[in-house]
């Protein structure tokens, strides 16, 4: 799963594509999804699993009635995301597309889709954060995004190709698009999250390679 943000300069770059604002409310939802990440990492039991991410679940849709606890990632959610008309409860189906990793033995098609269409609401959300255009493909951008990172992170082969089946047309739909400025740093992770799933099978993506960062430049001057 997604690691270390401030070790990966493809992904900085991608979100210097935002206004400090917006980019901000991007960080502090990519926050969010790296600790939902994280937890999967380090937890063995799928009981306390559920645990877990039920109290994310709760503490989510609380900051819509109360302030947020003195934990950062929530609030930094309160202070760059909620404060721009997103709320808490529309937060929550991110917490859900994880559970679907804990809940199931097997990731059929039915769970990967499941999975990405709540993982991917990082970028619904984060579109909404960072006013995004009408047009800007959010769903497909963010579930192809999460299918995408899911495929290379499983152990099942069978389960690995279908994330990855899955993901290639969502994201050739989101590249197929013109963005939006405000929405452009969402395109840039879109297109990283693409081009990480032409490496070589087994491969890792080549991080930093001039035909990446190019990609990623023209992205910016275009929108394409």
């Amino acid at each position: 799963m997604t690691g270390d943000p401030g070790a990966d300069p493809e992904r900085m770059l991608a979100l210097s594509y935002a206004r400090p604002g917006d980019r901000r409310a991007l960080e502090a939802l990519l926050a969010l999804d790296d600790a939902l990440a994280q937890l999967l990492r380090t937890t063995r039991e799928p009981a306390l699993g559920q645990m877990r991410l039920a109290w994310w679940r709760e503490a989510l849709a609380r900051l819509d009635q109360e302030p947020a606890p003195a934990e950062p990632v929530l609030k930094a959610l309160e202070r760059e995301v909620l404060a721009k008309g997103v709320r808490g409860a529309a937060l929550v189906p991110i917490v859900h597309g994880w559970e679907v990793l804990i809940e199931e033995e097997s990731l059929d098609s039915g769970a990967l889709r499941r999975f990405g269409e709540g993982r991917g609401h990082v970028f619904v959300a984060a579109g909404a954060a960072m006013g995004a255009g009408p047009h800007d493909p959010l769903a497909a951008a963010g579930q192809g995004w999460a299918l995408a990172d899911l495929s290379r992170n499983l152990r099942g082969s069978g389960e690995a190709d279908g994330a990855r089946s899955m993901a290639i047309p969502l994201l050739a739909a989101a590249a197929a698009r013109r963005w939006s400025r405000n929405g452009r740093a969402l395109g840039a992770l879109a297109h990283l999250a693409r081009l990480d799933l032409q490496a070589p099978e087994g491969a890792a993506p080549r991080i930093g390679a001039p035909h990446r960062v190019g990609r990623l430049l023209w992205h910016r001057l275009t929108g394409k």
